[in-house]
């Protein structure tokens, strides 16, 4: 079983969060992926999920059109941001995936927690980190 602090990841739909949360797993790291843009509660993703860190994704508009393969509204688009705002607000790292492959939001993800969890008492923590060495390991 996996151990650890958890991560929760959080954006708008077609950020990446699933693809990040499995990657995340793969290696051993407690993930979770946070549906906070369902949500009219601000708090939500900190009720249900109570991360320990949070991973906040972003993506344009156009980029989330792109990879889901479908037309997003301009104002389902807003108010998926406005609900999304909180979260992004107390976020302890937001990448931007647009232009990114996959493996690169990971390795920025997999670089901030080593350097997080460095100032912890979380040794656990460092050595699954430190033995995960790229996306498809």
């Amino acid at each position: 079983m996996t151990k650890g602090p958890l991560v929760g990841v959080v954006g708008p739909c077609g950020a990446g969060k699933s693809t990040l949360v499995k990657a995340l797993r793969q290696r051993g790291v407690r993930a979770r992926e946070v549906a906070q843009e369902h949500s009219y509660v601000p708090a939500m993703w900190r009720r249900i999920t109570r991360p320990d860190v949070l991973i906040y994704l972003e993506v344009s508009r156009e980029e989330a059109e792109r990879r889901l393969q479908r037309t997003l509204p301009a104002g389902w688009w807003k108010e998926i941001l406005q609900r999304l705002s909180h979260a992004r607000s107390h976020a302890d790292l937001a990448v931007t995936t647009d232009g990114r492959t996959p493996e690169e939001v990971l390795e920025k993800v997999l670089s901030f927690l080593m350097e997080y969890h460095r100032g912890t008492e979380s040794t656990e923590a460092l050595s699954v980190l430190e033995k995960s060495d790229g996306f498809g390991a």
